[in-house]
């Protein structure tokens, strides 16, 4: 979908997309203003899931309620997005502990989180329209 600013004369001018050069340039701008963009606080970057699953989370955060977030960056469009997030949140789910103590690091030990709820956000360019209606179908919390 087109995104839009409204200019001086109250018309709507199209926005051009930015291509980011790295990825990680994507990250740290979202890292930046999680606050603002998803009303978030940040626990960790490139997170490790360990030696068996042998993955890195981009980004790890807590919503306002508490709830854990996934967030997931791709430069460009990629069928794997989807996958990998799916991935990471199997894993969140069974290593709980891993993510309160980067919670307590980061945030504080006084913080408690609330696992009813896990928020997964995959951030890319465009989606396939596979993935799109895959993650309809799922029935999991995974925002594109």
């Amino acid at each position: 979908m087109p995104l839009f600013e409204i200019s001086d004369e109250n018309k709507l001018l199209p926005v051009a997309q930015i291509d980011f050069s790295q990825e990680k340039e994507l990250r740290k701008l979202i890292e930046d203003n999680l606050k603002a963009v998803f009303n978030c606080r940040l626990v960790a970057t490139e997170f490790p899931t360990g030696t068996v699953h042998a993955g890195r989370i981009d980004s790890l955060a807590l919503s306002e309620d508490d709830n854990p977030i996934i967030i997931e960056y791709k430069r460009v469009e990629s069928s794997e997005l989807v996958n990998q997030s799916l991935f990471y949140l199997a894993w969140m789910r069974d290593h709980k502990g891993d993510f309160e103590r980067a919670v307590q690091k980061s945030l504080g030990s006084d913080i408690k989180v609330d696992w009813s709820h896990i928020r997964v956000i995959c951030i890319a360019p465009n989606y396939k329209k596979f993935d799109l209606y895959a993650v309809q179908m799922m029935g999991v919390n995974i925002e594109l």
